[in-house]
Parts: C-alpha cells; sequence; structure tokens
C-alpha cells in the first residue's frame, strides 16, 4: 500500500460511522453478514454461514485495513470495507471487500460509504483500484455509477481465492468531476 496511506482512519458524514473493525466486532459483522444473498455474487457462496465467515474476519481483523461500516446515530453494523494494496500495483490504493446487510442494498448507503473512502483515498493518491469477482454483476454495475471503468480481467490472487478477477480503476479527477455534476 501506499507508503503515507493510513488504512485504519475514522470516517463519518451525517448517517454513517467508519472505524477500525475490532475483535468485539464478529457477532455483529456475522449477523450483517448471514444472509445467503450478499454472496450469491462471490466466490466464497457460503461465506454466510458462521464457520466459513470466521476466518474472513479473522484475516480482515489481521490485515488492520479493515472497517467496520456503522449506523452513525446508533452504532449497529451493517457491513465492512477495507482497503489494501492491488497486488499487481505496487504503492497503490484499493479498495474492496466491502458488503453491506441486504436491508441497505438498493439506496444510497453504498455510495456514501465509498464517498469517505475515496475522499480518503484521494487525499494520498491520484487513482483508485477495486477488483470484483467474474460473476459479481451486483458490485461490477455499483463500481460503473461511481464513474470506475474495467480497465482489464486478471488472474491477481485476491484474498487467497485463485482465479480471475476484474479489475476497475478510478482515477481522481473522475471522481471529482462526478461529485461536481
Amino acid at each position: 500500500m501506499h507508503p503515507d496511506f493510513d488504512p485504519q482512519p475514522i470516517l463519518s458524514d451525517d448517517i454513517l460511522l467508519l472505524r477500525p473493525l475490532r475483535a468485539d466486532d464478529l457477532d455483529p459483522l456475522h449477523t450483517a453478514a448471514s444472509d445467503p444473498a450478499i454472496w450469491a455474487g462471490h466466490p466464497v457462496k457460503n461465506r454466510h454461514q458462521r464457520a466459513v465467515f470466521e476466518p474472513y474476519f479473522a484475516t480482515l481483523l489481521d490485515t488492520q485495513a479493515t472497517l467496520a461500516v456503522t449506523l452513525r446515530k446508533t452504532g449497529q453494523i451493517i457491513g465492512c470495507s477495507r482497503y489494501y494494496a492491488a497486488p499487481d500495483h505496487a504503492n497503490s490504493v484499493s479498495i474492496g471487500y466491502t458488503f453491506l446487510a441486504k436491508d441497505w442494498w438498493g439506496g444510497s448507503t453504498n455510495l456514501a460509504l465509498k464517498t469517505l473512502m475515496l475522499a480518503h483515498a484521494f487525499a494520498c493518491v491520484d487513482t483508485v483500484w477495486l477488483h470484483i469477482g467474474l460473476d459479481n454483476i451486483r458490485s461490477q454495475k455499483a463500481t460503473a455509477k461511481l464513474g470506475a471503468v474495467h480497465a482489464y480481467d486478471g488472474d491477481i490472487g485476491l484474498g487467497g481465492v485463485p482465479g480471475m478477477w476484474q479489475c476497475w480503476r478510478l482515477e481522481k479527477s473522475v471522481w471529482t468531476a462526478r461529485l461536481s455534476a
């Protein structure tokens, strides 16, 4: 990851508070992740199962770059997202490993989450990478709405899952123009 980048900030707007993931977040984050529909387009389709989710949670916690997505007013955890370096771009900043509880799909929550994370990333870099499973159409559409472009497919071994991933690039200038429109 870019050497000047802080991967565990506290970010907030009127609705969301993003904070570093903690060990005591396991139960509420699993509750948010327990719907099989969340993982239907993901390479690990059974991640809603507690036995599969726990090692994933441990990995997220160990990275020290994962943010719990909480509702600012109540503190309820509704998902998480993470900063990481793109495996094929040294000193990069990527955003991924994102999921939201199904109740938060289809509205402005993902945009609000990504707006907070992108603002933080673009304070340090001019390009942010996002990586999406080839079958994850929902995330591909959401990423395109951000203004990101599908740059290429790559076998980049992301998250310990071998195989091809779509590699999406979002430039700071494109994001800034999108926000101004």
